[in-house]
């Protein structure tokens, strides 16, 4: 059994503490801390939470406490990180790790000296429909994966921190960009070195210095593209889809709307429907899981079963610290309207040979590029020479 002090108390600390309570019931969260003394007590006799703070030492420090979870604003989660690591404290934390790259090589140092277990909480590669298309890719099922785009689009996020740059970092990018290039590194293999990144982004609809749309362009150093979509301009709700294509297969998944649950009310339902939803009449999109459908429930089995088993889990702050290292260079790139390196001073990944890769062979003297049923009945054959690069066809008449 795990004791924790839960950090944070907005709709994060909520999730998190519903997972851990409804999921994962043999830990406990026996203090929570929130800037607000208020909203912690608030917080503590809703959950049936035993101690409450508003000061983070002291909820880090607390000698009953063996593990923080970081659910606190972006600016904040090097101090907590740090007060952890020094406690000997396990700690989890939200994504992004870190406000930039530097920041999150600080941080990743610190536990890793500390010698703490560390866990990035990147709770959308942990969704039901993730982790099944990571397990087909995985087998192989779609071959060599050449693209992986990921999107997150919403009105915008819940607290006013998000909106203001210096304690967020930045906007849509560091908000949901994180999610989407994690995502990504998944499929396409956390191995593979990302190289370069171009990016555009802007603002066009909130009176905020950061950025409220962005669309974005990681390449790896084995040829795949990683790319983004993310947004605070949407309407009509949380739109989270992942499309992942390879030389052998192809994988679409809708996480959020239009999943299977369709609800049309003219009088409303008394409230709130899901996370980001507009309103409460019309066609709605209700989740019946949320916690489970976002990755919640599977990310914390995952963290605390790999605790209790002394082994690193699927995602670490290593990986946080890949994401923010990206999204420095997409930031760079927004402004020289270039390809900008990334810049990763501790690279742990394999390297890669690119000679032929993702080729496959026809026979000892052709490449294959493509074969077609024609509407002939004859199947068609694309090939190139492998010693003089020369494109031709062969028709198959017997289909």
């Amino acid at each position: 059994m795990h004791k924790i002090a839960m950090l944070g108390t907005g709709l994060i600390g909520r999730f998190y503490t519903m997972s851990l309570q409804n999921f994962r019931g043999k830990d406990e969260i026996k203090v929570v801390c929130s800037s607000k003394l208020e909203n912690a007590k608030k917080f503590a006799e809703e959950f049936g939470i035993p101690r409450w703070t508003d000061d983070l030492a002291t909820a880090i420090q607390d000698p009953e406490i063996d593990t923080v979870i970081v659910g606190i604003p972006n600016y904040l989660h090097k101090e907590a990180v740090l007060l952890a690591a020094e406690a000997g404290k396990a700690v989890l934390c939200t994504k992004p790790l870190a406000i930039s790259g530097p920041e999150a090589l600080e941080m990743l140092e610190a536990v890793e000296k500390a010698g703490v277990f560390h866990g990035y909480l990147e709770d959308l590669v942990y969704t039901p429909k993730t982790l099944k298309a990571l397990e087909a890719t995985r087998k192989g099922a779609l071959g060599k994966v050449l693209w992986a785009r990921s999107r997150e689009t919403h009105g915008g996020p819940h607290s006013d921190w998000f909106w203001t740059k210096e304690f967020s970092g930045g906007g849509t990018i560091v908000d949901m960009g994180c999610h989407c290039i994690e995502i990504a590194r998944n499929f396409i293999g956390k191995g593979i070195r990302p190289v370069e990144v171009t990016c555009w982004a802007g603002t066009q609809v909130h009176p905020i210095e950061a950025e409220d749309h962005a669309v974005g362009l990681v390449r790896y150093e084995n040829g795949a593209i990683g790319q983004f979509e993310v947004s605070w301009t949407f309407r009509g709700g949380m739109d989270l889809r992942d499309e992942v294509s390879g030389t052998d297969g192809t994988i679409w998944l809708n996480h959020w709307m239009r999943t299977g649950f369709e609800m049309f009310t003219g009088v409303g339902q008394g409230g709130y429907v899901a996370e980001k939803a507009e309103g409460d009449t019309g066609w709605l999109f209700p989740v019946g899981d949320e916690v489970g459908a976002l990755g919640y429930v599977a990310m914390f089995m995952d963290m605390f079963n790999s605790m209790d088993k002394g082994v690193a889990p699927m995602e670490t702050f290593y990986d946080g610290y890949i994401v923010n290292t990206i999204m420095d260079a997409a930031y760079k790139a927004v402004k020289t309207k270039k390809w900008e390196p990334v810049d990763v001073e501790e690279w742990r990944g394999g390297p890669v040979n690119q000679e032929n890769a993702g080729l496959k062979d026809y026979d000892e003297e052709h490449f294959l590029i493509k074969e077609e049923n024609m509407p002939d009945g004859k199947l068609k054959v694309i090939l190139k020479d492998k010693q003089t690069g020369k494109i031709s066809q062969v028709i198959d008449a017997g289909g």
